[in-house]
């Protein structure tokens, strides 16, 4: 199968490119610094394009029969859309391609899985450091929602350094009110990735968890 990851010069997205060449995919890497990835293998193209300008994609999406997401920026406390616009560009761009398979990271505690990353995150994290972050995860969510692809979209708990286990809880009540609950990015890696050929959570959102 072809893939193409876009995020894949963060943690989790570099995860996904790794794990996705072991199980044997042909993988092409969207990001506009390409060389941070720093990884060379047959499997692997990098291709150097911004999400918030499509016209710089090129044939990144040609060919793909899946896009995997591990969008994501640092600029939390700042105003921003880029998850957002980034993400329905995305969406544009499979359509043109007739891509429909679309696996994205968002994250517990938004939407229907308010207030599901404990109280740490609920009463002090998002209301005052990652409230635009957030809500920008919010409008991506919404934004996926209302496409006609075959979209799964993927909340884990806080993320952690950690090892692919394999071992993790999943499903659409995942999460705690009071506790924190965590997930390591290689784990979250490894459900996306098995997403691909299980159509379990098709249409769904899923919370990650230990």
């Amino acid at each position: 199968m072809n893939i193409l990851i876009i995020g894949g010069t963060g943690k989790t997205g570099k995860e996904l490119i790794k794990q996705s060449i072991e199980k044997g995919y042909l993988v092409t890497a969207l990001a506009r610094n390409p060389q941070k990835i720093e990884l060379n293998h047959s499997h692997l193209i990098l291709k150097k394009g911004d999400v918030l300008k499509p016209e710089t994609f090129g044939d990144a999406f040609k060919g793909q029969e899946a896009v995997l997401s591990a969008l994501g920026h640092k600029k939390f406390i700042i105003k921003t859309s880029i998850l957002s616009e980034g993400t329905k560009n995305i969406i544009a761009e499979m359509k043109r391609q007739n891509i429909k398979r679309f696996i994205c990271i968002t994250s517990l505690g938004i939407n229907d899985s308010k207030f599901k990353l404990g109280l740490y995150y609920t009463l002090f994290l998002i209301p005052f450091i990652l409230y635009f972050y957030f809500s920008d995860k919010s409008n991506q969510e919404k934004i996926i929602e209302e496409s006609n692809l075959d979209w799964t979209i993927v909340r884990p708990g806080h993320f952690v350094s950690g090892r692919r286990t394999g071992k993790y809880k999943h499903g659409e009540n995942q999460g705690h009110y009071i506790f924190t609950r965590k997930i390591s990015r290689a784990d979250v890696a490894d459900f996306m990735i098995k997403q691909l050929k299980n159509d379990t959570y098709l249409h769904k959102k899923p919370g990650l968890t230990y």
